[in-house]
Formats: C-alpha cells, structure tokens, sequence
C-alpha cells in the first residue's frame, strides 16, 4: 500500500490545506509531489467556494527542495505551465499562503517565493544552496529574490548558498508573521480566515492587481487597473459589501 506525498483538506470553510508529506526525503519534490501539488492549485482555482490556499510541509520540515536522487535517475518535477513542484511559475490565481516549519531550501525556497503570504515558525530556515550542487535555482529563486529582499543579500544567498534564519527574513521583510516554532500552520489558517472575511471577488483581483502591476509599463497601469477592477465596483458583491457597513452587519458574500 502506497501512501500520497501530497494530503489535500479543507480544515475550515473555504480554506484547502495542501500538505507536502515525504518523510523519507524530507518532503523533497519528485514528479509525483510536483503532480499533486499541480492539481490541487487547478482545485484552488476552479472551486468557487474556495477562497485561499495554504501550502505547508509535515514532519516539522517545510521542503528541502528538489529531490536530487530522483533528478539523477532523470526525473524532471515541473508540471505545464505551472512549472517546478507545481506551482512555481504559474501559481493559483486565488491566495496562496505558505505556512514554514524547519527547512525551505531550495526548491523549498522557491515554492515559498511562490506564495503570496510567508507565516514561519521560529526555528525555519530559508536558502537556495543549489550552487553548492552545481545547480542554478531556476525554478523562481534568483528572479523573485531580488523583488522581495535587497539586492546584497539575495546576491548574497544567491552566490553563498547559505541558510538564512525565519528572523532574519521577517526583518527583510518576506516572512508576513514569525511565530513560535511549531505555530506555524495554525498562524496561517488564522490569516486565512481573514482573508476569506472579505469580498472573494475584491481578494482575487487586488491579488492579480499587486502581483502584475509591477511588470506594466508606467503609461499603461491606471488603464490597466480600471479595467480589471471597475466590473467589481459593479459586482453584486460590491453592492453587499456597501449594504452591509451601512446596516451594521457582516457580509454574505455570493462572488458575484
């Protein structure tokens, strides 16, 4: 009997919990995680009740990056256009948080850097040592790196492949909220429930508003804003929202 390296849940309403679990690898990534991982992002984006993703690791580890062994035997973990362990290159379009226990090196680093959110205990550990193997961290490490910390120290973790500690991000600015080591998945799905508090259409647009906008060219951006956000400013749910504040009521969101 064969057990799945990636366990899919929804903990709480609208939340999907995806949970890398190889023990034996220390959740590395070979084709198989890379596959599951894929199809529970097509779950996240297709699933209209659905409204935030978390990404985390059992075992007290998060990922410890691509599994080198099956690499050798030429395994190659991307997924379409999602790219490395699923998600790296083409993540959901919906939040995705990633909660951080232990270990998120390299390829760990990078699925990470594919977050929207970062929650980490204490005692977790973030790098991308793939020069130390010969390797380049292509799967999104030295392209997001530099958008999200100074450019010393991602050169500096880039070129040293050393390990920096959760506190030292969170001072840099890529860990959202530094917890207690072993808090980690329970700060997340606190965050979530934020997140999903709020209107999902308003949520899913001001992500794609914030992750994209830095790519458009200065000309174009308030062009481009309006004309993804102005149909929400119409939407049913806009409506409600207003409704609501004004009857001293919580929102019944219909993401419409």
């Amino acid at each position: 009997m064969t057990t799945e390296p990636v366990h899919v849940t929804t903990p709480v309403e609208g939340v999907l919990l995806v949970t890398l679990d190889r023990p034996e690898a220390r959740n590395a990534v070979n084709s198989r995680l890379a596959e599951l991982v894929a199809e529970a992002m097509d779950r996240l984006d297709s699933d209209p009740d659905l409204r935030v993703g978390i990404l985390t690791g059992a075992n007290g580890t998060f990922c410890s990056g691509m599994d080198l062994k099956a690499f050798v035997r030429g395994e190659r973990p991307y997924v379409g256009d999602r790219g490395f362990a699923g998600v790296t290159e083409r993540g959901p379009e919906k939040p995705l948080i990633a909660a951080v226990e232990g270990y998120a090196l390299a390829g760990g680093c990078e699925i990470v850097l594919a977050c929207d959110l970062v929650v980490a205990g204490e005692g977790a550990s973030f790098g991308i040592p793939e020069a130390k193997r010969g390797l380049v961290a292509a799967g999104g490490g030295l392209l997001r790196l530099p958008e999200r910390i100074p450019y010393h120290v991602a050169m500096e973790l880039a070129l040293t492949g050393n390990h920096m500690t959760a506190t030292r991000m969170a001072e840099l600015g890529l860990v959202n909220r530094l917890v207690p080591t072993g808090g980690a998945l329970d700060a997340a799905l606190a965050l979530a429930g934020e997140i999903t508090a709020n209107g999902p259409l308003a949520v899913r647009i001001s992500k794609k508003i914030v992750a994209e906008s830095l790519g458009w060219p200065a000309e174009e951006k308030w062009a481009r804003q309006r004309e993804v956000a102005d149909p929400i400013s119409s939407s049913e749910d806009a409506r409600e929202g207003a409704l609501a504040f004004a009857e001293k009521r919580a929102p019944v969101w219909r993401g419409k």
